[in-house]
């Protein structure tokens, strides 16, 4: 069975940092495709960053490039998500998903699906921005 769990969300004035992490288990990490979403209150949900399986490649919402930087660790099963420079708008509840890849699926094609099957994500973390 699949599992995510999300944390290090938090309070942080605008400029500064946090970093997320998603701890997973109960299947081959490095086969999977991880993503980062997130939803804010009144807003739809929106992919924020993505892992391909082995690390290979990533993608970022215009948004968040040049601040957020996602990376994996195989030997702790984890992603995470650095964010820098944080502006009031990134203010939401942060969830990962994940979905197999091995390889055959572009990060677009990943993160539809992670996205369409937003009701099996957890708990997420919230991270608040104040200005």
């Amino acid at each position: 069975e699949v599992q995510l769990v999300e944390s290090g969300g938090g309070l942080v004035q605008a400029g500064g940092s946090l970093r997320l992490s998603c701890a997973a288990s109960g299947f081959t990490f490095e086969n999977y495709a991880i993503g980062w979403f997130r939803q804010a209150p009144g807003k739809e949900r929106e992919g924020v960053s993505c892992i391909s399986s082995g690390a290979r490649s990533t993608y970022y919402t215009d948004s968040v490039k040049g601040r957020f930087t996602i990376s994996s660790d195989n030997a702790k099963n984890t992603v995470y998500l650095q964010m820098n420079s944080l502006k009031p708008e990134d203010t939401a509840v942060y969830y990962c998903a994940a979905v197999y890849s091995a390889g055959r699926l572009s990060l677009a094609q990943a993160m539809g699906i992670m996205n369409a099957d937003f009701r099996s994500w957890g708990q997420g973390t919230q991270v608040t921005v104040s200005s």
